[in-house]
């Protein structure tokens, strides 16, 4: 591909919305006098982080342990490992759980589908122990997939000895890292099949489930994600909500009360939602118009059009200015062959000078290298057409 002209276009755009990176408030010193040990505030879309205290400090976790059990769940679903009418037979070890459970006995066998709401809605250990069984053919073996799992997805300063979050001084995470995977956790869909239930049954009606997360009944938008409590973690939750399209994550940890837990994560969202928007400058697979009928050389097409590799959003605090600079790099010509999803341009979004984000712009289609017949008949369509 020739990439030797390029033209580089750079406009200020006052746009209708405004839009800005996200300003931590801890730098302005925005002091929300949460009893919690520690809290985090993030923005689903941008990954921004909105409000922070004691982000890093490791902290046992409790069940919020679970979103990642839930995660490793739903991704053997999509990579076809796992199917929600899929059976699971109920061992001896996991009926042993303690804490909360959905009276798992041995020898019982249930739907992928009814195990995992058991887990999302009830936060059964039993059930969470089984869907590990299911998958990694040990509970040992499935926890190590967590580990794996959170490393790579950054979670640095997090460790798993179980997939429940029953108490182990060796078993630990973040509020930042917790952030991490609830957010990876909002990406699969399904999730939300059983997030924002309230309450429902097992065994056709013998056994009542009643979601542990009093937000998705009380808090407007609440549709997840997860609580905890043990003696050693305190009250913990993981609680997000979507209004508008804005969707806020709010993590409490180490937590007095149950009812200061619900209050404080309340609170962050209710601050979130009251300061920040969310902007979507460019969808995926968008059309970019700067990159329309880019003109193809030696290909058997004439031209291609650019699109968005991926959504490109950013966290916008209300009042603040809403000017914008757009950097376009973008060739005049791409030689064949090009690759549909082939990166042939990008766009840098500046607001004062400062670099705030930046968008692969991509091939909408292929194109062939022209052979002599079609450059043959490209010539006689251009004569006829004089």
């Amino acid at each position: 591909m020739n990439r030797q002209l390029t033209r580089i276009l750079c406009a200020l755009v006052i746009l209708s919305f405004g839009i800005n990176y996200a300003i931590a408030v801890a730098d302005e010193n925005i002091d929300l006098s949460l009893e919690a040990k520690s809290a985090l505030l993030l923005d689903y879309d941008s990954g921004e982080i909105i409000y922070e205290k004691n982000i890093n400090e490791k902290l046992a976790m409790a069940s919020i342990t679970k979103i990642m059990t839930i995660l490793l769940a739903l991704e053997a679903i999509d990579n076809n490992l796992l199917a929600e009418d899929d059976k699971v037979h109920v061992s001896a070890y996991s009926q042993s759980m303690g804490g909360s459970t959905a009276f798992l006995e041995e020898g019982e066998i249930f739907p992928v589908s009814t195990i995992l709401k058991a887990i999302i809605v009830a936060s059964a250990n039993d059930a969470s122990v089984a869907i590990a069984e299911k998958i990694s053919g040990s509970h040992e073996a499935f926890v190590q997939k967590m580990n794996t799992r959170a490393k790579e997805l950054g979670m640095m300063d997090t460790n798993f000895t179980n997939c429940t979050g029953l108490p182990d001084e060796n078993h630990y995470s973040t509020a930042k890292d917790i952030a991490i995977m609830s957010r990876e956790l909002l990406n699969k869909p399904l999730f939300f099949k059983w997030s924002s239930i309230w309450l429902d049954e097992m065994r056709e009606g013998a056994t009542m489930l009643k979601n542990t997360n009093n937000l998705v009944r009380f808090y407007d938008g609440c549709d997840g994600v997860k609580t905890g409590f043990t003696q050693d973690a305190m009250h913990c939750i993981s609680a997000s909500a979507e209004r508008d399209g804005f969707r806020l994550i709010s993590i409490i940890l180490a937590a007095p009360t149950s009812k200061i837990r619900f209050a404080e994560a309340s609170k962050l969202l209710d601050f979130g939602f009251a300061n920040f928007e969310s902007i979507t400058l460019f969808k995926k697979d968008q059309l970019i118009e700067e990159s329309k009928d880019i003109p193809v050389r030696k290909g058997k097409e004439d031209s291609i059009n650019g699109i968005a590799q991926e959504k490109l959003s950013f966290l916008a605090k209300r009042e603040l200015p809403k000017d914008y600079e757009f950097e376009w790099n973008i060739p005049d010509y791409i030689d064949a062959p090009i690759e549909k999803g082939e990166v042939i341009g990008t766009v840098r979004v500046k607001q004062q000078n400062k670099m705030i984000g930046e968008l692969n712009i991509v091939s909408d289609k292929s194109v062939e290298v022209a052979n002599i017949f079609d450059l043959f008949n490209k010539i006689l369509d251009n004569w006829l057409r004089k």
